[in-house]
């Protein structure tokens, strides 16, 4: 069991319950070694399951097609109260954003590129820097359009980092009663991002 610093960011179990999230992977690891903290992390992915199989018995193609993710970042030793955070804020948005976008090529996402960005409250009162993502995943002989959303704050001298990803449009793909939409995918990954704590 990792020490109660390194525990799991928090997700309400409603929240994942209501959404067919389930546990892809869950991870701790050293996100780098400064010259006077080490900065360490524990991530957990979510995947919409019921839409894999969905996809799967229409299509045969089995994926991830929707994800979820939530990561608590932690320092050690802790950042000062105040400063600290404001200070490490634009390195560890830097580094969250190619993460992000590395995990999207991993996955099979190409042409990744950067959107907007935007401002939101999390459930808990932080304000949260989201930035969209735009790419395209090449499925058989078609190409779908993906979205995606990244968001960073600080929490009590932590950071928290959560987002995930869809495709813009299955319906050409399956049939549309089958699929959610992309504002239901969006909605509900903002959603999901605004709970993490």
């Amino acid at each position: 069991m990792a020490p109660d610093r390194l525990r799991p960011p928090e997700v309400p179990e409603r929240l994942l319950s209501e959404g067919g999230w389930s546990l892809l992977d869950a991870r701790e690891e050293t996100l780098a070694t400064l010259p006077a903290a080490r900065v360490e992390g524990v991530t957990h992915v979510y995947e919409d399951d019921e839409l894999r199989e969905r996809v799967a018995g229409a299509t045969g193609v089995d994926r991830t097609w929707r994800f979820v993710f939530a990561t608590r970042v932690v320092f050690s030793p802790p950042l000062a109260p105040g400063i600290g955070t404001a200070m490490v804020r634009p390195m560890v948005a830097s580094e969250a954003r190619t993460a992000f976008a590395d995990d999207l090529d991993r996955r099979g996402f190409v042409d990744v590129r950067q959107g907007r960005s935007e401002r939101v409250r999390s459930e808990t009162g932080e304000r949260v820097r989201l930035r969209s993502y735009r790419g395209r995943l090449p499925v058989d002989d078609e190409t779908l359009g993906i979205e995606g959303w990244l968001g960073v704050w600080s929490v009590d001298g932590e950071f928290r980092i959560a987002g995930g990803a869809y495709p813009v449009a299955l319906d050409g793909f399956v049939d549309a009663a089958d699929v959610p939409d992309r504002r239901a995918c969006r909605d509900e990954l903002l959603r999901f991002v605004r709970s993490v704590n």
